[in-house]
């Protein structure tokens, strides 16, 4: 396999590091994740790549969870739950986002819906299970 250009060197490696987890990662948590192979990694070029995936239609920013942006390398159609116990942003394969929704939200606008992002909140079922204390699932 060739090696990558130099130049593109990290933004492959963030890339990749996105596409290859369902965590949903902060871009901290992104450069916590490469920074141990990549040592010259800056959290502003993680930043930065960020933002160039989300522009190109690579990733997407699919919640923010106390605070800070989380980002999906999977751009599919598809449906999350956010814990807000323990701040995990799961996928809920078995959903899609309904279709008579987005017509609905034509319909309201009189545009064309081009993307639908729906995210459900609470607790997970670990976090519901334990009352008010944060668990270890994020």
């Amino acid at each position: 396999m060739e090696r990558a250009p130099k130049q593109f060197r990290k933004r492959n490696a963030i890339l990749s590091y996105l596409q290859s987890t369902t965590e949903h990662p902060s871009a901290e948590m992104v450069y916590a994740g490469l920074k141990p192979q990549i040592p010259d990694l800056s959290l502003g070029t993680v930043y930065r790549n960020l933002n160039l995936f989300r522009q190109q239609g690579l990733a997407s920013c699919i919640a923010t969870v106390s605070g800070v942006e989380r980002f999906d390398g999977n751009t599919s159609p598809h449906v999350h739950f956010v814990c807000t116990g323990c701040d995990a942003v799961i996928d809920l394969t078995q959903l899609q986002p309904p279709e008579t929704l987005c017509n609905a939200a034509e319909s309201c606008c009189g545009g064309q819906v081009t993307g639908c992002q729906l995210s459900f909140s609470g607790l997970c079922r670990e976090c519901s299970g334990k009352g008010s204390e944060r668990c270890e699932t994020a």
